[in-house]
């Protein structure tokens, strides 16, 4: 067969998606050598996936919306021309305008803009609604990252029950214990920390991880900052307020941008992980805290628990007293300390690319 992804996060996006579309990309076309791949892709200029064939729908930057236009136009003219038996849209919007005989697989990772307008801009809102009942009738295959998030798909759109499936997201292979003290100094870390990875952005809850924090810092004497590793999202004013009105705001470090090669080792040197979003569809980073062999402490919501199992330490979201006390059990408590480091990095070993590549071509495979 001839299976196609939609590349745009590859070249568009540097966050999740980007991540997924790269990794599973190259999990599948490493792993299978009965079908062949391509990549549909903005531009010429960027990195190569071996085992790939590259097809280009080039965007046109004069045109408004020309990205999402040419889902309509150019990207299914290349899937006829091509001949492509399956194509695969990794970031939910598409595959549109195919022929009745090419299977259309579409990959959801969450649907916080149906579920939670307040944390998107009403644009993204009102494209979802519009848009994700006609893609979950005419997909033939929906793959979700969680068992949660499948169940929300599945309450809100009826018509993806009996063809959603669950793939868990894997790590890649730079997540392991890894050590430099010149990263911590680049970010002027100089204590034991706490760390927080993501786009800092409301849905994380963030505030109550910095009002947490203030509560900690008066009850323990070890010297702690608190490390906010992510580039400032929408709406993060109110964050930013809270942090300047901290009384150990000194202690509060908001690193922006941190280089993907950097990150095992802000995870690694951490003293504990803590993520308290409100809503994921998965939950990357723990994962890859817990590959480090780092500890976490995460919110309860959504898919949270089927990333961090039996490995991580629960609080409800807006529940700050129990976020403290977590905290301050793991600080001061070197057996509990050292028993959930290692059920960490158990944890983070039941998840890999390799195991999501195998699942998905099994899941294509079986569209035939």
């Amino acid at each position: 067969m001839k299976i196609a992804f939609l590349g745009d996060a590859l070249d568009l996006q540097y966050a999740g998606i980007h991540i997924y579309t790269r990794e599973i990309i190259k999990a599948v076309a490493k792993q299978d050598t009965q079908n062949k791949y391509f990549v549909v892709r903005p531009v010429q200029n960027g990195f190569k996936i071996d085992g790939v064939e590259e097809l280009f729908a080039p965007v046109n930057t004069k045109i408004p919306l020309h990205q999402k236009i040419r889902a309509f136009t150019s990207i299914p003219n290349l899937m006829k021309s091509n001949e492509i038996d399956i194509v695969i849209e990794p970031a939910h919007f598409g595959p549109f305008l195919l022929p009745s005989k090419t299977k259309r697989v579409t990959v959801i990772h969450d649907i916080t803009p149906i579920l939670f307008p307040n944390y998107h801009n009403s644009a993204s809102h009102y494209v979802h609604k519009l848009f994700l009942p006609r893609i979950t009738k005419n997909a033939d295959l929906i793959i979700t990252n969680s068992e949660h998030t499948k169940n929300d798909l599945v309450e809100h759109y009826p018509n993806a029950k009996g063809k959603t499936e669950v793939v868990y997201l894997g790590k890649e292979n730079q997540f392991v214990p890894t050590e430099d003290a010149s990263i911590l100094k680049k970010y002027k870390i100089n204590q034991t920390y706490l760390l927080f990875v993501g786009t800092l952005e409301p849905r994380k809850n963030l505030l109550v991880l910095v009002k947490a924090f203030d509560l900690l810092k008066k009850t323990i004497t070890t010297p702690l900052q608190l490390v906010l590793a992510g580039k400032m999202g929408w709406k993060s004013e109110e964050l930013q307020n809270a942090i300047e009105a901290s009384e150990f705001k000194s202690d509060i470090i908001v690193t922006g941008y941190v280089e993907r090669e950097e990150l095992p080792v802000l995870y690694s040197m951490a003293k504990i992980f803590v993520y308290p979003s409100f809503y994921e569809g998965f939950g990357l980073p723990v994962l890859e805290a817990m590959a480090c062999g780092t500890p976490v402490v995460s919110s309860d919501t959504s898919s949270l628990p089927e990333v961090g199992g039996n490995a991580a330490l629960y609080f409800s979201p807006n529940d700050v007293n129990a976020l403290v006390n977590h905290l301050g059990n793991l600080l001061k408590d070197e057996k509990l300390y050292l028993q959930r480091k290692q059920l960490a990095t158990e944890q983070g070993k039941l998840f890999s690319w390799e195991k999501a590549g195998a699942e998905t071509i099994g899941l294509l495979n079986g569209l035939v």
